[in-house]
């Protein structure tokens, strides 16, 4: 499936727009029309009804090491400028870029795509914006170009593998071709970028004014611990759940909805004791990959990575990334859908003692120049004490980590097919369809009367006002019955009720099924419950 034919289709169905589009648009900025709102929405109401509200705490889950409790938060998204500084988003919260001097445009220095060549020890790094074998073809295009070489003398050029880094052995910033430079030295050296978007509190705007927009829900959830521990019964194990919007200042916005600078995060900070801390972190990346599988993301575009040693946080001893093959990627490549990472005691310890050095092992709160925290933390005991037990500890979180956003995405992308369908002569023509889950997809039945007379359309709205009880229902009487049902499968609709002349004389309906293509007969009293365990729902 090629990414722009899915970006086209959600435009013109009204799955996503980009925002503020009769201005020339916002880079980093979708709007969710109709269609897609449902379909986030029932994304969201999913992974709230699975994660927190069904959660059975008086049993064990299958792979659990034990029962536990869950609830849920909502916090802020302007916090105290403390909490951005014990967490260490303040200072490190950065990427690195690069500006092209020629162009003006701006990349990631992690996300420079390239190659180095050499020719009569003239050394150079190439880059592009494309991947894979186009980009292959673009670095040698480039290089002949520059180095003036005909077809006959390309064999000369000496490649290196892909790298990323584009400094010499000794540190200095390599000659570099830009993507959209003609010459050497366009791009300008890496230098830290912090993805924090700045506001200011008050009318007076001065620095001590200074706030943040969230970067991550996780925070909201680590200062509210001691909160909830107070105000509620749970104990230990157990998990605050958050849904919201975040902000990142992204330099290179890019990929539809992936990577976007105001996204959506479906969060967990899971507490329990250290000493269980790796069980529950296996727990938790398996149950939250099986979710994934249960709403349609399956195969092998779906997988698994735990990140090596090298990748891991400072504060992490083990994460795995749930990835999905987009189609805007290279084949073979994966981006990552959710992140479950076992975060140890960092996150509470800094919110009670200051921000933690990264540098130290085990981790030790960073001092200034006057030998004093360099961020002070709140000073509030954020232990947990086993009334059981009877012992006293800092608990360990695992966290798992999704974006609403890119699994929004990625169910379109899976759900994108094409077929070959009967359309109203029965020929076989091509079909688009988008096969969602029935939980997820944003309209669940539609209801037709065949045509507009006999009695049929009353019939019809009398159905459609019965099932918009239970479903979210659409209503249509335009064009012939066969364009009608095209219409729903591009949307994804899964069930197309139709009233007929049979309906009238015996009071059943036709229900059609949008990936067999099934017609069953149904008696109108019993649709409710036929569509309800037809789709799972309870």
């Amino acid at each position: 499936m090629d990414m722009d034919t899915l970006v086209a289709l959600c435009k013109r169905r009204g799955f996503l727009f980009q925002s503020s589009e009769i201005y020339g648009g916002l880079n980093g900025f979708w709007d969710y029309g109709p269609l897609g709102v449902e379909l986030k929405r029932n994304v969201r109401e999913a992974w709230w009804s699975d994660m927190v509200r069904s959660h059975n705490e008086l049993v064990v889950p299958q792979g659990a090491p034990s029962a536990y409790e869950m609830c849920g938060l909502d916090c802020t998204i302007i916090m105290h400028p403390q909490v951005w500084k014990c967490s260490g988003h303040y200072d490190l919260f950065c990427d690195y870029m690069v500006d092209c001097r020629e162009s003006k445009k701006r990349y990631r220095y992690d996300q420079v795509n390239g190659r180095w060549v050499e020719y009569h020890g003239k050394k150079i790094f190439v880059t592009t914006e494309l991947v894979g074998e186009d980009g292959e073809k673009a670095c040698e295009q480039k290089a002949q170009k520059f180095f003036n070489l005909r077809a006959k003398n390309v064999g000369e050029l000496v490649w290196d593998s892909p790298m990323q880094d584009l400094t010499t052995t000794k540190g200095e910033f390599a000659d570099v071709l830009g993507p959209d430079a003609k010459e050497l030295g366009t791009l300008t050296p890496p230098r830290e970028f912090n993805l924090m978007f700045k506001t200011t509190i008050g009318a007076l705007g001065g620095e001590a004014d200074a706030a943040f927009l969230r970067p991550e829900t996780a925070q909201g959830i680590f200062v509210n611990f001691k909160n909830v521990c107070d105000s509620t019964r749970v104990k230990i194990p157990f998990g605050i759940a958050q849904m919201g919007k975040s902000f990142r200042n992204e330099i290179t916005p890019r990929n539809f909805t992936f990577r976007s600078r105001e996204f959506e995060q479906m969060e967990i900070e899971f507490f329990c004791h250290p000493n269980q801390s790796r069980e529950w972190y296996m727990y938790w990346r398996d149950r939250r990959m099986q979710w994934y599988r249960d709403l349609g993301l399956a195969g092998e575009r779906l997988r698994m990575r735990e990140h090596t040693p090298e990748e891991l946080s400072h504060y992490s001893t083990g994460t795995a990334d749930i990835e999905y093959a987009f189609p805007f990627l290279a084949p073979g490549d994966f981006g990552e859908l959710e992140g479950v990472a076992h975060r140890g005691d960092f996150d509470l310890r800094s919110h009670m003692e200051g921000k933690l050095d990264p540098n130290t092992r085990p981790l030790t709160v960073e001092l200034g120049p006057d030998g004093k925290p360099k961020y002070r933390g709140s000073g509030r005991d954020m232990t947990y004490f086993d009334e059981v037990t009877r012992e006293r500890f800092l608990p360990h979180v695992i966290e798992p980590s999704s974006g609403a956003d890119r699994a929004t995405l990625a169910f379109l992308c899976e759900a994108y097919h094409e077929d070959e369908a009967p359309d109203d002569g029965g020929k076989m023509t091509k079909r688009v369809v988008m096969r969602f889950h029935p939980r997820l997809a944003p309209i669940k039945v539609a209801v037709f009367p065949l045509v507009r007379k006999d009695g049929m359309p009353e019939a019809a709205q009398e159905i459609y006002g019965e099932l918009k009880q239970y479903f979210n229902t659409f209503y249509d009487e335009k064009a012939a019955v066969g364009r009608r049902y095209r219409r729903q499968d591009e949307i994804g609709t899964p069930y197309c009720v139709t009233v007929d002349g049979q309906t009238l004389s015996d009071g059943t309906v036709t229900v059609r099924d949008r990936d067999t293509l099934e017609q069953r007969r149904v008696p109108k009293a019993e649709l409710a419950t036929e569509l309800k365990q037809r789709m799972g729902i309870r």
